[in-house]
């Protein structure tokens, strides 16, 4: 139950974080008006908004609009969020470059709509737990027409161990040949744990795991040495404490990667920047919402995937189609908000997929550090 509540708590604290951004103004139901001066700034009326600060003359202070006001600002957005998600969806590049261009009172913004969708990620995880993709890699491979390599890579070592385990049956005992076949033996059943403990599956030998979950110790031979003494000292002691605590150091990571999404915007600006060199007339403001709509929109794709896993709703097909539509989307915004040809887009495509693998690894390098440093 706690889960659930700290899940709603979330979607609400979201809406109105994104409310707060837009910068929305009062107005509802069971509203009572109020003339003569606003109440916000003291300026003299002259129609149904103050036309210095914006606010409406219109207010409420009734506990059942207090509700609708919540209501409404998760489903409407007072009204933008009809207008900007099938846009976003669809024409991300259009939305982009009419944001850009003044066309601001009809949209979300893009830092309200990625924080709605940072705070509904974290509260769909919440009550449904950290997606586990793993469930649907047959499901996968069905639609894909493939064959599952997980599946057939586990089939081939279990072969292997079965023929290993029959030689070392024959091996004379503590013979070379015998010491040789149990050090493969060993190798391919550490493997098997490795592919179950990936795909979520139990661990076939727990004897071979209880082997080698042991402490790796940090010592002279493989501490950090950088010549540099303090960074070597804090790498060091960051390391083990990260040893000693795995789990702790995971859960710092999930933490940190929703408070500070943020920091992918940052990260990524400067690879946009990049990918548009030679097309003129753009600022580092429209690689900034061009940043934001694009992984507000990713964040919303990947909550429907995990959602579409946790439930068991055609997840291979809803995976699939979403791993096609992701540069898709991402071609669509470059063509229109920049206004390229479709041979310049799908070219700047290309680059930008490996740019967005080295912001990748450049935020998760990112997140680590955090943990390490909080550890």
């Amino acid at each position: 139950m706690s889960t659930e509540i700290e899940a709603a708590g979330s979607l609400a604290e979201a809406a109105l974080v994104a409310r707060a951004v837009e910068n929305a103004n009062d107005g509802s139901a069971n509203q009572q008006v109020h003339g003569g001066n606003c109440l916000n700034c003291d300026t003299a009326l002259m129609g149904s908004h103050c036309h210095m600060c914006g606010q409406s003359v219109h207010i409420h202070r009734s506990f059942s609009a207090f509700w609708h006001d919540i209501l409404h600002g998760v489903l409407h957005f007072d009204g933008k969020f009809w207008n900007t998600l099938p846009l976003l969806a669809w024409q991300p590049g259009k939305l982009t470059r009419r944001y850009i261009h003044g066309e601001r009172a009809k949209f979300i913004s893009p830092m309200a709509i990625f924080l709605f969708a940072i705070f509904m990620m974290f509260a769909v995880f919440s009550y449904v737990g950290s997606p586990d993709f793993s469930r649907a890699s047959e499901d996968i491979a069905t639609a894909t027409g493939g064959s599952n390599d997980t599946e057939k890579m586990r089939d081939e070592l279990a072969a292997n161990i079965a023929k290993l385990e029959a030689q070392l049956a024959e091996a004379e005992p503590d013979s070379e040949q015998a010491k040789n076949l149990s050090s493969q033996l060993k190798i391919a059943k550490t493997t098997m744990n490795g592919i179950n403990f990936a795909t979520g599956n139990i661990i076939s030998y727990p004897e071979i795991a209880e082997e080698t979950s042991g402490p790796v110790v940090i010592g002279a031979e493989n501490s950090v040495d950088t010549g540099t003494a303090w960074f070597d000292n804090w790498a060091n002691n960051a390391l083990q404490k990260a040893n000693s605590n795995p789990d702790l150091l995971l859960y710092k990571l999930q933490s940190n990667g929703y408070k500070f999404a943020w920091l992918l915007i940052p990260i990524s600006i400067p690879f946009i920047w990049l990918v548009t060199i030679g097309n003129r007339g753009h600022r580092f403001y429209d690689h900034a919402v061009f940043t934001t709509y694009s992984l507000a929109f990713m964040s919303m794709m990947f909550i429907i995937c995990a959602l579409a896993v946790k439930f068991n709703i055609l997840p291979g097909l809803v995976i699939v189609f979403s791993t096609l539509y992701a540069p898709f989307h991402i071609y669509r915004q470059l063509r229109h908000a920049y206004s390229l040809s479709r041979f310049s887009a799908i070219v700047r495509l290309w680059v930008l997929l490996v740019f967005i693998i080295i912001a990748s690894m450049i935020f998760l390098f990112a997140l680590l550090a955090l943990g390490l440093l909080s550890s």
